[in-house]
């Protein structure tokens, strides 16, 4: 991919940045500054080579919440950084041309504007209208098809952004690990991780599957999981992934309400020791109902996979939020700031956003 380094002229440029800016509000406020600050490296590059930097991106599911808050905690982090309410439009055309060279400008929530998730394609025009040159730095969404993501690199020069380049080679490095090699994918939905642990069975020497996700392979393999969580899944599509060796299922449980929700002490045991003797970890989604407190699991994995020898890959929001609350981040080898995106990566070794880069 080209990258921000091969921009040829910056000084004075409009350039618009697809950035990472999907962080976790409470009271008006950031909750958590981990995907923002991987964002300053990019930024910081274009602004201290006087580009007008025009930064675009998303917040929250709903299309209401705010980038304002955004908005300001950059501000405190780096200089010359302004917000406009609007997307598009002649306002927000204005405020571009009367941007400083190296100064920053923060658009309001794309998805706001209902053509952002729909890849409109006028959308998209419009938002390439407002800078000579595109950055995508948003590795979390590059998963997605919306305009902002596929739509815009049809109109502009495209160019990665350094998060977007760092994440697509260390994923990378993923794919070719060193061994023994443990995969271990947690959460729920199924549907959407299929494909990722039919791919690391081929790959990695064992593949734990913990978390709700588990449950539809013991119910499968005729175990009593009472009114836990399931999927609406394909029982064959489960039988095939049941009949590999490398799986590795949670062999105990915590169970309150006829509901399992988090490892037993068995369990754990087994993952502190698949962990000691792995020399490559992937990781992605939590191993209880973390939502509701049920985080032990979770927690001593992370502190099982902190204290390994392992080159160890992490992703997933709420796995990073587990893994940073216990101030363990800096232990890990490699953060991705992406969850389904970082899965959908390993899956298919290409996303909707870095096909449109190229």
């Amino acid at each position: 991919m080209r990258n921000v380094r091969d921009i040829r002229l910056l000084e004075n440029i409009p350039v618009l940045v697809r950035a990472a800016m999907n962080v976790p509000i409470k009271d008006g406020r950031i909750a958590n500054e981990y995907r923002l600050r991987r964002a300053l490296p990019t930024i910081r590059f274009l602004a201290e080579r006087g580009a007008r930097v025009i930064l675009i991106g998303h917040i929250g599911e709903q299309g209401t919440e705010t980038l304002a808050p955004v908005a300001e905690a950059l501000g405190n982090m780096i200089p010359n950084v302004s917000f406009s309410e609007e997307i598009i439009g002649t306002r927000v055309r204005s405020a571009i041309r009367d941007l400083s060279p190296g100064h920053i400008l923060v658009l309001e929530n794309l998805r706001r504007n209902v053509g952002e998730q729909a890849n409109d394609r006028a959308f998209a025009r419009e938002l390439a209208a407002l800078g000579d040159v595109f950055v995508q730095d948003c590795f979390d969404t590059c998963h997605r098809a919306h305009a902002s993501i596929v739509g815009i690199p049809e109109i502009l020069p495209s160019y990665a952004g350094f998060l977007l380049e760092e994440e697509v080679r260390e994923l990378t490095k993923a794919l070719a690990p060193k061994h023994p090699a443990l995969a271990v994918i947690g959460g729920a939905k199924f549907m959407t991780k299929e494909p990722v642990i039919t791919k690391l069975l081929s790959i990695y020497d064992q593949v734990f599957v913990g978390g709700a996700i588990a449950n539809d392979f013991l119910k499968a393999s005729g175990k009593e999981v009472g009114k836990s969580f399931v999927s609406n899944t394909d029982t064959d599509t489960i039988k095939k992934i049941l009949a590999n060796p490398k799986l590795v299922l949670p062999i105990d449980s915590v169970i309150k309400n006829e509901k399992i929700l988090d490892s037993g002490s068995g369990t754990k045991a087994l993952l502190d020791d698949l962990a000691k003797n792995a020399k490559t970890i992937i990781w992605n989604g939590p191993l209880g109902n973390c939502e509701n407190g049920f985080c032990d699991g979770t927690n001593a994995f992370a502190q099982a996979v902190a204290n390994s020898n392992a080159h160890s890959i992490v992703g997933g929001g709420d796995t990073i939020a587990a893994i940073e609350d216990l101030g363990l981040l800096p232990k890990f080898s490699f953060v991705s700031t992406g969850g389904g995106a970082m899965l959908d990566f390993l899956a298919h070794c290409t996303l909707p956003g870095i096909k449109a880069l190229n």
